[in-house]
């Protein structure tokens, strides 16, 4: 099997195109890959383990990590552009939550993962 961009041949043509049938659409890799930019910044991993623990708004998120509320503003629009968070309006305050259980199933694995 000769690639048109790899200046390689397979050594093993089966083992490819067995791999090859089974993996995802490109365009879905790829946006795997952006989930785990977003994931990949210190205040937004913060963010969503202070949000595994419970909903808080703006105001106690921006306590608990010594930050100003309107950086904390802004990294929870890139998480809730994500769907790892959503919100709901109470009066004054917007609170946040995980956006569903499987973020929670992520951050878990994960740090059993760095723990071993």
């Amino acid at each position: 099997m000769e690639n048109k961009k790899s200046d390689c041949r397979a050594v093993d043509i089966v083992t490819v195109e067995k791999v090859k049938k089974n993996m995802p659409d490109v365009k879905k890799l790829y946006d795997l890959s952006d989930f785990f930019k977003v994931m990949g910044d210190g205040t937004r991993i913060q963010l969503l383990w202070a949000l595994e623990e419970s909903e808080m708004c703006v105001g106690d998120l921006a306590v608990l990590l010594d930050m100003t509320k309107s950086a904390i503003s802004h990294q929870l629009k890139i998480l809730k552009m994500s769907k790892l968070v959503r919100s709901e309006k109470r009066g004054k305050n917007v609170y946040y939550t995980l956006d569903d259980q499987h973020i929670k199933e992520i951050l878990k694995k994960s740090f059993e993962h760095i723990s071993e």
